[in-house]
């Protein structure tokens, strides 16, 4: 090793592979290497807690490094001045508590930065950084996606979500999108388990209970795994209308649940799909909704609204549909 302790620091806001790489090489020089995570209270930064875990993710399996935090209330990064430096500076060092032989910095910072004015004892080691910039990943992270870690990517990926009542298409269009868009998707967690009676109308209270924490599960397994976007067929709003429609005997439970459930659930962009394509039977769907189908998909309208959603129309004939679909996708990742 060519050191004993080094530093590299920033405020990965967001971690990407220019940072990577300074870190891997750093570590690689030193027997400790200290990373210094840079905490901007009054900056809009992303949450400390998420790019913490960011770091750690990344360097857990190497064994020499240690991840540290510095905080500061300046409003911009230009007004990070040097009336902050000597508390950081200090802070930095009694929290790593042994002399720091060399600060590590990419070529975005000079001499005249934090990270060597501060340390005048320590070497001043500077990587030649590969152009890639946090600042313009914020402004555009899905042109910059493959200067993306993928620890890093599923906080960026969008969600879609399908809704709408039966047979208005939503399976077969959130595959479409899935494959237009080259990622992945969660199927209707209700179809395999409402089928367990033989017919949805005999289903138990715990299928739907099921129902509601299996597709959130699906949804928290198949983030980390998206490409930009994620689409979703149905939600746990779609859920408890059946819930009603099939008279759940446990009713208040699931639906306290469901609410609970979409408390916490956030999508990008809602599509909800008309029932103005032909009703198709496919399985064990209701009869009594095929001959109804307005006022069931009316109903659903009404659920979505009440819990503060808003969603876009798709309406028309199957390639009207998925070229309205494209295209508001599209404009979500511009």
């Amino acid at each position: 090793m060519r050191y004993n302790v080094g530093m590299y620091g920033g405020s990965f806001n967001p971690l990407h592979l220019g940072h990577v790489d300074c870190i891997i090489r750093a570590a690689n020089m030193c027997k400790e290497l200290y990373i210094v995570l840079s905490v901007g209270k009054n900056r809009g930064e992303i949450d400390y807690r998420v790019r913490y875990r960011w770091l750690y993710q990344l360097t857990k399996h190497i064994g020499n490094v240690k991840i540290i935090m510095i905080s500061d209330d300046a409003a911009s990064k230009e007004s990070y001045g040097e009336e902050y430096w000597d508390a950081d500076s200090k802070s930095v060092k009694e929290q790593i508590g042994k002399p720091i032989d060399v600060v590590f910095c990419g070529s975005d910072y000079d001499e005249n930065s934090f990270w060597n004015k501060c340390y005048p004892e320590s070497e001043f080691y500077v990587f030649k950084r590969n152009g890639i910039s946090s600042t313009e990943i914020r402004k555009n992270p899905y042109a910059h996606w493959d200067h993306l870690p993928s620890v890093v990517k599923p906080y960026y990926v969008k969600k879609v979500l399908l809704m709408g009542g039966e047979s208005t298409g939503k399976s077969t269009l959130t595959i479409n999108l899935a494959n237009r868009f080259a990622t992945n998707y969660i199927e209707e967690a209700g179809r395999e388990i409402s089928s367990r009676s033989g017919t949805d109308t005999m289903m138990l209270s715990e299928d739907f209970t099921e129902i509601l924490l299996q597709h959130k599960l699906n949804e928290m397994k198949a983030l980390p795994y998206s490409n930009k976007v994620l689409f979703e067929d149905t939600d746990t709003l779609v859920t408890q209308f059946f819930m009603n429609f099939l008279n759940d005997p446990e009713i208040e439970k699931n639906k306290a649940l469901s609410d609970a459930i979409d408390a916490v659930n956030s999508y990008d962009l809602i599509l909800f799909l008309e029932p103005d394509v032909p009703f198709v039977q496919d399985g064990d769907r209701s009869t009594v909704i095929r001959d109804d189908r307005i006022t069931y998909s009316e109903q659903i309208k009404e659920l979505i609204k009440a819990h503060g959603k808003e969603m876009v129309i798709i309406k028309g004939d199957y390639e009207e549909r998925y070229e309205r679909a494209v295209e508001k996708v599209l404009e979500l990742l511009k």
